[in-house]
């Protein structure tokens, strides 16, 4: 089977997955209660602000993990929040699913002897 005619399978498969489909739902749920909406973007604020701390070598306070926690709580109390995390979730898990399987399939490909290269040998290229 030619590789781009079962990519655009598996993209198919993908739009008429369950997963898929619920999120496509939850997402329009979400869109249509603006408190709800609200609290996931505030959410969303939340966790990229922790996430660009974390990447630029600031240490995240216990106090701030814990902030970050209650306000999780907070937002799945409301079932059209909590609905759309959940069903984010489960896409993500498939998608994640897939993608490690054509990893795998990938990595039976290369020959592993000839892509790491040896650091004495890549830094003496550099000099």
């Amino acid at each position: 089977m030619n590789p781009y005619d079962a990519a655009h399978k598996l993209a198919g498969a993908l739009r008429e997955s369950e997963e898929f489909k619920e999120l496509k739902k939850a997402q329009q749920e979400l869109k249509a209660d603006q408190t709800a909406k609200k609290m996931i973007l505030d959410l969303r604020g939340k966790q990229m602000e922790l996430q660009r701390q974390k990447l630029s070598g600031i240490e995240v306070s216990k106090e701030q993990e814990e902030k970050l926690e209650k306000l999780l709580e907070v937002v799945n109390m409301n079932m059209v929040a909590k609905r759309f995390l959940q069903a984010e979730y489960k896409a993500i898990v498939l998608l994640q699913d897939v993608q490690k399987i054509i990893g795998d399939a990938t990595n039976e490909i290369y020959d592993e002897e000839l892509m790491n290269f040896p650091e004495s040998e890549s830094q003496g290229e550099q000099e």
